[in-house]
């Protein structure tokens, strides 16, 4: 048996993760993650407190952790990461003024979780580091979780390849009603807790309400279409994203977002027809496998809740670390700034950032 550091959030999975560690003979310590931000309120007082509910890593939250420790009799330590989750949240605010979408949650696992938290871990003289993901590490490799419904992959594509055999996820064999069960039965606070479905720093529910506070909308400038012609004026180019339908000119027939201009401000409008796309370049690729010489074949989301699609990808010479992603049918909305994970099977052999 080992010693392990456990992250725990305050919801029901992490909570399992510690609970299967502690009932396997491992020596658990719990840490909660600090962000350091503070629920938004508006002139009611309801809106941010319905947002925070859904998210993550609130003071409500950590108590619920420190209650679910104490209920597995195991340590528990509230940790500051305001610095560190400060620059995830200005990155995330400058990507969208830049035109782009950014996925702060791989950032976070890639630098915090399996980063920051490494580093902890020698600080306590433990073995592993154990989130609530469901994924597994098996041997080495990278895994997709035996729940295809909750596979949480795609998010952990950024963690270096040398951190996996530390790396515990002690959910990946199960489902997330299995999960609740274990909690259910083990009297944890969480059981029926509900799912952190809101970016943990975005408290007010709307991602434009952070990019406007945290240095602006970004350029603002016109809707056009693909021709160049004028459809109306907009706000900020940081206030769209590939695919986006709401908030855009009356144009008699639906039409989305397909590309952001930053430079001048443009936000390019067209039909669905608009939004298929076949290939892209991934630049910072962090393989989790030997990286490829040549072309290779694999499965490739560009989301997280999309079927993997066939496609190739072919190493771009002088360009290290960076791919051309062509994929064999074309897929929808392609999204600069959004992570591309290549699978093979259910072995993840890397991935890296639409550009």
């Amino acid at each position: 048996m080992s010693r392990v550091l456990c992250a725990m959030s305050g919801g029901v999975d992490s909570s399992v993760a510690a609970l299967l560690l502690a009932e396997a003979g491992h020596e658990v310590v719990g840490v909660f993650m600090r962000n350091g931000v503070r629920p938004a309120v508006d002139a009611a007082g309801a809106t941010a407190a319905r947002a925070a509910e859904r998210s993550c890593c609130s003071a409500s939250d950590a108590r619920d952790a420190e209650a679910v420790a104490a209920r597995l009799g195991v340590p528990f330590y509230a940790i500051d990461y305001a610095q560190e989750f400060g620059r995830i949240i200005d990155h995330f605010a400058d990507e969208y003024r830049r035109g782009r979408t950014p996925n702060p949650c791989v950032l976070c696992n890639q630098d915090l979780k399996f980063g920051h938290l490494f580093s902890l871990a020698d600080a306590f003289g433990a073995d592993a580091v154990a989130t609530g993901h469901y994924a597994r590490s098996v041997g080495g490799q990278l895994r997709r979780a035996c729940d295809a419904d909750k596979d949480q992959t795609y998010y952990l594509f950024g963690v270096a390849r040398g951190a996996l055999p530390r790396a515990r996820f002690p959910l990946g064999e199960l489902t997330k009603a299995e999960v609740r069960e274990r909690a259910r039965a083990a009297g944890l606070a969480t059981a029926a807790k509900p799912e952190s479905m809101e970016i943990c720093f975005v408290t007010s529910g709307d991602y434009r309400d952070l990019v406007r506070t945290r240095g602006g909308a970004g350029r603002p400038g016109r809707f056009v279409d693909r021709d160049g012609q004028t459809l109306g004026a907009h706000g900020g180019v940081g206030l769209f994203t590939i695919g986006q339908r709401r908030g855009l000119p009356a144009l008699g027939a639906p039409h989305y977002v397909v590309a952001i201009r930053p430079d001048a401000g443009e936000v390019v409008l067209a039909t669905a027809d608009g939004l298929a796309g076949r290939s892209a370049t991934v630049r910072a690729v962090n393989w989790l496998v030997d990286p490829p010489a040549g072309p290779l074949r694999a499965e490739v989301r560009i989301r997280a809740r999309m079927a993997p699609a066939p496609a190739r990808l072919i190493p771009l010479d002088g360009a290290a670390g960076s791919v051309e992603l062509c994929f064999d049918d074309p897929v929808r909305a392609i999204t600069p700034g959004q992570a591309a994970v290549f699978y093979r099977g259910e072995v993840v052999l890397g991935g890296g950032w639409l550009d």
